[in-house]
């Protein structure tokens, strides 16, 4: 945790907020030891909250610590980071409770495990739930082609270069292969 200290000091930043976009072991596997470390509360969606306080790691290449959330991470709350402002969105599917996180004013969606560049989270671990995936990236076809995603892992991208597959998926009522 010293590199998350250290950048903090550098930029004269306090840390407020940990949010947990879903409770799988690789997005929220140093909860525990940021928030000692920083002071900073944990926010999850309640439906994934059982994940933080009881993590089951499967696959984890090290122990997780339990974590406990203070913040309910609920549908159309906002957060708030300087001028940032965060509206979450329900999105399960990945998890029972996946949230992105929506900066309408910056053209911005924080989508954790939800959508990726070229594709969506996988639904075959614990909480996951094809069904409620399709409706999540129907959901998001709302948004305008300009909106910049920053997925949990890989690359950016927009919606506008993911919407041929993710309109698929929304019409078709099903994901594919």
């Amino acid at each position: 945790m010293a590199w998350i200290d250290d950048e903090l000091a550098a930029r004269n930043w306090t840390l407020k907020l940990i949010v947990s976009t879903h409770g799988h072991w690789d997005h929220i596997g140093d909860n525990a030891a940021v928030a000692a470390s920083t002071g900073a509360d944990i926010a999850v969606h309640p439906l994934d909250r059982h994940r933080l306080e009881d993590p089951q790691p499967l696959f984890a290449p090290f122990e997780i610590p339990p974590s406990v959330p203070a913040v309910e991470l609920a549908e159309g709350g906002v957060i708030r980071f300087g001028a940032i402002r965060l509206v979450v969105l329900h999105t399960p599917g990945h998890t029972e409770g996946s949230v992105s996180l929506h900066a309408a004013d910056d053209g911005l969606l924080f989508s954790g495990d939800t959508l990726f560049a070229g594709g969506w989270g996988r639904v075959d671990l614990p909480g996951g739930d094809p069904a409620a995936m399709v409706e999540s990236i129907a959901r998001l076809t709302a948004f305008e082609d300009r909106t910049a995603v920053l997925p949990g892992h890989g690359q950016a991208t927009t919606i506008g270069r993911e919407r041929a597959w993710m309109e698929l998926v929304r019409d078709g009522g099903r994901l594919f292969a």
